[in-house]
């Protein structure tokens, strides 16, 4: 499909871009009038040309094939469950929030060595729920004691800044901080509507700076004698998507948990993130990217807002080494993020943008959601039903969902109302 570009009407680390933003970053192309002609790369033609009539040769065929370029060229290939990995349940609240939900904490250990990294999930069911619950799953930005002013969540450890050049620091979470991000999780909300949440700080998984490798569940599985991940090995996006499936593991032994109704969701890069878990494991029921832009639902040929350039020098710990390939070379990469969203297919996937939040292109994550509808048709789903971007606060919610709401990157109330209603008509009763 030839696309011509419409002219549109803590201390902590993370928070340097997963924050609300403020303006937006200069010299990138916000003109749509400046955006160029594109052909995306096909969905439903084989590698070797034949047509895709059918949901078995999808199935069996090109999604391999699909997934296999963004394992090569994008996020890089991922290992497996790993042999010792073991969860401990550190601490267990049935009374939590003023008898409103049952709180656990557990630790996701990733290796028997002693000093390697480990996850610690903390989880929030609903009290009086007839078990079990689905639930919504994400990794944090701030910490889980920033995802509710909860007195009884443990204070860990937060990585800061570090100075230019150098890395960032761990140091132990202040009591300050508790709830600091509670806007972002909506725990009541979710709660009140059937839903359970699970949640985990994505540095605990790796440090999000460009020489966290030491410190990444990454370093656990470098060859013999590499002291760095090959060209189409993950870099921290992937280690944060395996991170997701190892809370998905934990979940699957809980038994006040629907493993089967786990919805998994992430804002900015961690909702590149969620796309990307949710394109290896089909375990996850759902998929909710937030703000995702470019790596995540943005199309890059658009070349609006963030390019891969920019990721690649600003993030370059975030892809793989292979996806320097493609700086500058948007029309030359065999996939597009159209693809990675059909990844999903069947399952129901919501994308959510923002209106001042130009750097990360909401008409090419919309433009993106469109084009990957033919898979999910394909499969016996409704796309979006329509190419005609929405008003502002008008969700579209098949099994492909969208909207655009007024204001600036962030996760607000009005996003969860629109996660949960979505959830609601896809995931509940399902």
């Amino acid at each position: 499909m030839n696309l011509r570009a419409e002219v549109a009407g803590c201390l902590v680390f993370a928070a340097l871009l997963a924050g609300p933003a403020a303006a937006q970053p200069a010299g990138a192309n916000y003109d749509e009038a400046k955006v160029p002609n594109y052909l995306l790369p096909g969905l439903l033609k084989l590698k070797n040309g034949e047509p895709v009539k059918d949901a078995a040769t999808w199935n069996r065929r090109r999604r391999q094939e699909v997934l296999a370029l963004f394992q090569e060229h994008v996020y890089g290939r991922s290992p497996g469950r790993p042999r010792h990995m073991r969860f401990e349940l550190t601490s267990l609240e049935k009374q939590a929030l003023g008898g409103k939900a049952v709180r656990k904490e557990v630790t996701v250990r990733f290796s028997d060595k002693p000093d390697a990294p480990a996850m610690h999930l903390l989880i929030y069911l609903p009290a009086g729920a007839a078990r079990p619950v689905p639930v919504f799953l994400g990794l944090n930005f701030g910490g889980n004691h920033a995802v509710n002013a909860d007195p009884g969540i443990r204070l860990g450890e937060v990585w800061t800044r570090g100075e230019a050049g150098k890395p960032g620091v761990k140091r132990p979470a202040t009591v300050e901080s508790r709830g600091s991000a509670s806007g972002r999780w909506q725990v009541e909300k979710v709660l009140e509507k059937g839903y359970g949440l699970a949640t985990g700080y994505y540095c605990d998984i790796e440090p999000d700076f460009d020489g966290g490798l030491p410190y990444s569940v990454r370093s656990l599985f470098l060859r013999a004698g590499r002291k760095a991940p090959e060209a189409d090995e993950w870099g921290a996006i992937g280690a944060w998507a395996w991170g997701l499936s190892r809370a998905l593991d934990y979940l699957e032994t809980d038994r006040d948990v629907d493993a089967g109704k786990v919805a998994v969701m992430g804002h900015s890069r961690l909702g590149k993130t969620a796309l990307w878990a949710a394109a290896q494991d089909t375990r996850f029921a759902m998929v909710i990217s937030n703000d995702s832009g470019e790596g995540g639902a943005a199309l890059s040929r658009r070349r609006f807002g963030e390019t891969i350039r920019d990721l690649n020098t600003r993030f370059p710990h975030w892809f793989c080494l292979n996806y320097r390939k493609y700086n500058d070379r948007e029309d030359e990469a065999p996939f597009d993020q159209h693809m990675l969203i059909a990844l999903a297919a069947p399952r129901p996937v919501y994308v959510a943008s923002a209106q001042e939040d130009l750097w990360a292109d909401p008409r090419g994550e919309f433009l993106a959601a469109v084009n990957a509808g033919p898979v999910f048709e394909l499969l016996g789903k409704q796309g979006l039903g329509t190419d005609q971007m929405p008003p502002v606060h008008q969700p579209i919610m098949n099994s492909v969902g969208y909207h655009i709401r007024a204001g600036k990157h962030d996760v607000t109330a009005y996003d969860w109302d629109q996660f949960l209603a979505f959830a609601d008509k896809h995931l509940k009763g399902r």
